[in-house]
């Protein structure tokens, strides 16, 4: 008996007028009031996309590879399969320096509301001369443009991984979602990135005992990496029902980043750290991503419990630390010339699952 798709939550749609009202606060600065007859007529049709569900206004055949070739499938998301496909070429290629991904964990900017680069950002600056020194090609994804730069968003995690595995396709298809206004979604240049690097580094300051807001909204969105379904034509998109059918004929839960090994810094404060480290390395390594040795995960205070104004002359005095930045962009580089040497064996190399999927 198949299970259940169960429903009950509260409805969300809005009525005409309510829509209306929350579209028109966006255009609040006078110099839109000249501009009221096109504003109408855009907000005329935004409705209508909303009234009617347009998710994906633009579709083409799935065509030949999918499970149902004559499936309508989203170009947004054809593209962001193209780029990923592409990215794993890239990886895969031997002749092709090898490549890290760095990434700045930090919300913060000297760009906007905070007035001051991060610390964040001057260990990844400390980081990246190590990689290019060996001649590694480094991407840097700086996590603190989603609160400084315009049209740089991360939406949030719908979970369908919750209902089943294969509801949750690889890349993304949440996004973008045209009817709700959910566009300009980083992700599907983000997931390129992952793929085609052989290290990834995380360089992060811990915010509230937890990752910051860009970091966990990046690490959510990662699900589809870790068992996602690469056809969203064997589920005609989002149905419940046939991904849950999919999943109980037996699903391979595919890992999408599998072996490419990582590094963590994570800087506090006051507390907090090694908690946040510890997760971000189990995050990583449950998506079998390999730890590139102990060294290559740090976690520590800079100006332990002093000013938030000198934090960064304390960063200047702190030498130890800076120094166990560089020793963990040292291991990742290692980890990974010793993979593509073919000399690295993982940790759970030969050891059997006790628990298959």
């Amino acid at each position: 008996m198949a299970p259940e798709v169960r429903k009950g939550m509260p409805p969300v749609k809005l009525p005409r007028d309510e829509f209306e009202r929350r579209y028109r606060s966006r255009f609040k600065d006078p110099a839109f009031q000249p501009l009221k007859r096109e504003l109408d007529a855009i907000i005329a049709a935004a409705w209508d996309g909303y009234a009617n569900s347009r998710k994906a206004p633009v579709t083409r055949k799935a065509g030949p590879g999918f499970s149902d070739p004559d499936y309508d499938i989203s170009v947004d998301w054809l593209a962001a399969r193209d780029a990923i496909l592409a990215a794993q070429r890239r990886h895969d290629d031997s002749s092709e320096p090898p490549r890290v991904l760095l990434i700045n964990g930090s919300p913060r900017s000297e760009h906007t509301c905070p007035g001051e680069m991060s610390k964040t950002w001057r260990l990844v600056k400390l980081a990246e001369p190590v990689f290019a020194e060996q001649g590694f090609a480094v991407d840097i994804l700086d996590l603190s443009r989603l609160a400084s730069e315009f049209g740089k968003k991360i939406h949030p995690c719908k979970t369908c991984v919750g209902t089943a595995m294969p509801l949750c396709h690889w890349p993304c298809s949440c996004y973008p979602n045209y009817s709700l206004d959910q566009t300009d979604d980083w992700m599907n240049d983000i997931y390129p990135l992952w793929v085609a690097a052989h290290g990834i580094m995380i360089v992060t300051p811990v915010n509230w005992y937890h990752a910051p807001t860009g970091l966990k909204a990046m690490m959510d969105r990662l699900v589809c990496a870790d068992g996602g379904n690469p056809d969203p034509s064997s589920t005609h998109g989002k149905h419940a029902d046939e991904a849950k059918a999919l999943e109980l004929e037996g699903w391979s839960y595919p890992k999408h980043l599998d072996g490419r090994h990582f590094a963590v810094v994570v800087h506090g404060d006051a507390t907090g750290a090694e908690e946040l480290r510890r997760a971000l390395a189990d995050w990583l390594t449950d998506m079998s991503l390999v730890q590139a040795t102990r060294t290559a995960e740090v976690d520590g205070y800079i100006g332990y419990m002093d000013a938030y104004a000198t934090s960064h002359d304390a960063l200047d005095k702190d030498e130890d630390f800076q120094e166990e930045t560089r020793n963990a962009a040292r291991a990742l580089a290692c980890a990974i010339e010793l993979a593509r040497a073919g000399k690295y064996q993982r940790p759970d190399d030969d050891i059997d699952d006790p628990n298959p999927k």
